[in-house]
């Protein structure tokens, strides 16, 4: 509000001024001039009067002279009045409507509607700084698990395509530099109902800026952000950044997973993907035998180093190896070619032939494209690994065919996504990554039976007054519930819901795919996975005490009006 009364009285000055001097100077000068009334006497208007009249003949409404008919020279005073009050009326309105269609007053005017809508909010929201590609992908996410998101981006194209997008809820959206901590104050930083800050632009200086700004301001909130560079990941760190994510270090841990375990990263990929699509198939990456890496940027080390670490043998491709650097140690000559990776030439140099994988790693989609296509056609046997930077072509590396493509900013959207939604996933992963193979083999056929052919359903639920009402009663009456009790059917207590525990959190401890035999404690926090229809019946067991009376002791007790009015006339008769 103060940003736009300073501009408007900015602009509005000198109009105003002059608008009052004009008013001022007619209106004294009718005081000054003598007038005659019917009678021949001489009268003097009132201050009042000649304001009064001043204002409507000025805005040429024109009732008429007042008190009595005017004189000759009253009337020559008011034909002068007339055209100097038109002319600054007309100049005070013209700089109005020039100010009105202003950029910088619209912004002013948005940006008060927007702080006016955020201390609105009534439930809980996270904001998220970037509305590129990650941002926009993260916004959909987060919203089909209906969290409320609030938007900031320094681009007003983006933030006008917001407005249009097909979203599940209302997302307000700002246009503003997010590194900026007015605009994320702005955007709720200080509002008790924030969550967090996600901040996921694509510069790693405003990603810093935003994290040290929501730290130092609001320390208690929950703060996310994107970085490519591993000196910006430790200057985040040092002050207190909750989850740092690197896309290109996150796909190289699941590429790596899936040459160790192809069964424990079919899972991941399961667990982590979006609601109602399709199971994926197992991958399997070769184990041994010459991998071909075209591009040693930032995506080309991080996957260098993980093939290295699994004892397979990396051949570089790089155009400007001055700019990217080598491996420092442990690369010889031979190892590594200048080129482009697109060319027949240089892949025959570096052995496709008896290759037995290619990555397509540059941050060009044309030359990514390219290195596969020239490559499938002199190995059709390469197991191909790429690299999709735009979200807009993605369908041709969907018609290219390779068995894993790596899109930065749906690794980060579905990688937040799960630390908002279910922070215990990733406490089961690294639990899981410990147990064996074959233990990842049966996870997979336990998951595919319960839910097909869609991914499976992922939520937490901690047993409190608020998410599990019915329970919480029963654990405070010290009567026995256990995991395979809200596991049943409400509707039928002779089957059970298609759903699993995947991990128990009991003060701190955690349990591996606990039993159901096992007894549920007041506080418990437990990681489920199963289909949609599975978690909503077992809301109905957790929060209403008959449904959980008939799952456990199959009583079906009768609970709205009607039915005990009915039970109770025929016990009378």
């Amino acid at each position: 509000m103060n940003n736009i009364i300073f501009i408007f009285f900015r602009r509005m000055r000198l109009p105003l001024l002059s608008l009052v001097t004009v008013f001022s100077i007619t209106a004294l000068g009718l005081t000054l001039i003598p007038g005659q009334d019917a009678d021949g006497n001489v009268w003097y208007m009132s201050y009042f009067h000649a304001f009064y009249f001043v204002g409507y003949m000025s805005t040429t409404i024109g009732f008429g002279e007042i008190p009595y008919p005017f004189t000759d020279a009253q009337r020559l005073w008011v034909m002068f009045s007339i055209y100097s009050t038109v002319i600054v009326w007309l100049y005070a309105i013209g700089t109005l409507l020039t100010l009105i269609q202003d950029k910088t007053f619209q912004e002013a005017l948005k940006e008060l509607r927007f702080s006016r809508k955020i201390k609105r909010l009534r439930e809980p929201f996270y904001i998220v700084c970037g509305y590129g590609e990650t941002g926009s992908a993260l916004v959909v996410v987060l919203t089909e698990r209906n969290q409320n998101v609030v938007v900031i981006d320094i681009n007003p194209d983006v933030i006008n395509l917001l407005k249009l997008e097909n979203l599940r809820q209302f997302v307000p959206g700002l246009h503003g530099d997010a590194a900026r901590p007015v605009h994320l104050i702005e955007a709720g930083l200080e509002h008790p109902l924030c969550q967090g800050v996600i901040a996921v632009t694509d510069d790693n200086d405003v990603n810093l800026k935003i994290a040290v700004t929501s730290k130092l301001l609001s320390p208690h909130l929950k703060v996310i952000c994107r970085a490519d560079s591993h000196e910006i990941e430790d200057n985040m760190s040092s002050f207190g950044t909750d989850y740092i994510i690197d896309p290109f270090d996150t796909f190289a841990i699941h590429l790596a997973t899936a040459i160790q375990s192809p069964a424990l990263n079919l899972l991941n990929t399961w667990l982590t993907g979006v609601r109602y699509q399709a199971l994926d198939r197992p991958i399997y990456p070769p184990q041994q035998g010459r991998w071909i890496i075209c591009g040693y940027g930032r995506f080309g080390k991080t996957v260098y180093q993980q093939l290295k670490v699994n004892s397979l043998h990396p051949i570089i491709i790089e155009a400007s190896p001055e700019l990217t650097g080598l491996p420092e140690s442990g690369i010889s000559t031979d190892d590594w070619i200048k080129g482009w990776g697109t060319e027949a030439v240089t892949l025959n140099k570096a052995g496709i032939m008896d290759a037995v994988g290619i990555i397509a790693g540059t941050d060009n989609d044309a030359n990514n494209l390219s290195i596969i296509m020239t490559a499938k056609a002199m190995n059709p046997d390469l197991f191909v690994v790429a690299r999709n930077n735009l979200e807009e072509n993605k369908r041709l590396f969907d018609a290219i065919k390779a068995d894993i493509v790596m899109h930065p900013s749906s690794i980060i959207a579905n990688k937040i996504g799960g630390l908002l939604a279910t922070p215990l996933l990733y406490a089961f992963m690294g639990l899981a990554g410990q147990q064996t193979r074959e233990w990842a083999s049966e996870m997979v056929k336990r998951v595919c039976l319960i839910v097909k052919e869609q991914v499976p359903e992922l939520w937490e639920l901690v047993i409190n007054n608020e998410e599990a009402l019915a329970v919480f009663n029963k654990l405070a009456t010290n009567e026995l519930v256990t995991i395979g009790n809200i596991l049943g059917n409400p509707k039928n207590r002779d089957e059970q819901l298609f759903a699993m525990p995947l991990l128990l959190q009991r003060n701190g401890i955690l349990t591996l795919l606990p039993n159901d035999a096992m007894p549920l404690q007041i506080s418990d926090r437990l990681l489920l996975c199963g289909r949609f229809s599975a978690r909503y019946k077992m809301e109905w067991t957790l929060l209403n005490k008959y449904a959980l009376d008939y799952v456990l002791y199959g009583e079906k007790t009768t609970h709205d009006w009607f039915s005990q009015l009915m039970s109770r006339s025929k016990n009378r008769r």
